[in-house]
């Protein structure tokens, strides 16, 4: 397992968190293509994840402040219940707080709630709909180690 980081969308690796991104959130959930793109990939830091030299996971912080928001967090299926996800959101919660923030922020679709719940993920808002997709926000202090 290995993790690459891209800063905005000129990498040559960015074809690779494209990929992953159209192949789940529009092929798989139906995500209309014209959206799932927008103009926070150019400045967004993403996490490319790979499994025996294969892109398999991606996801994208952005910062406001001392908040970093997660998002287009995905896992190609093939690759889905092997704590691959578990392992992603870690490295961009380690990834955010080298970047100085304090506080994570996310919207988890409503399928995903127990994963981020078990991750120390709180639920701060009402349900929403995003791309017809029920969501939550959800946000999770970055603990700083002791030093």
């Amino acid at each position: 397992m290995e993790f690459r980081t891209i800063n905005g969308s000129s990498d040559d690796l960015y074809t690779h968190c494209l990929h992953i991104r159209t192949d789940v959130f529009v092929h798989e959930q139906g995500v209309d293509a014209d959206i799932e793109q927008d103009e926070h990939d150019k400045s967004a830091t993403h996490i490319v994840l790979y499994l025996d030299g294969d892109a398999v996971g991606t996801g994208r912080i952005r910062l406001h402040n001392s908040k970093a928001k997660i998002e287009r967090v995905c896992i190609l299926k093939s690759s889905r219940k092997k704590g691959l996800g578990k392992r992603l959101i870690q490295q961009m919660e380690y990834k955010a707080s080298d970047l100085g923030a304090s506080m994570l922020s996310l919207h988890s679709q409503e399928h995903a709630l127990p994963f981020y719940l078990n991750l120390g993920y709180s639920i701060v808002s009402e349900r929403f709909f995003d791309a017809g997709i029920p969501h939550y926000a959800m946000e999770k202090p970055i603990k700083k180690a002791n030093g």
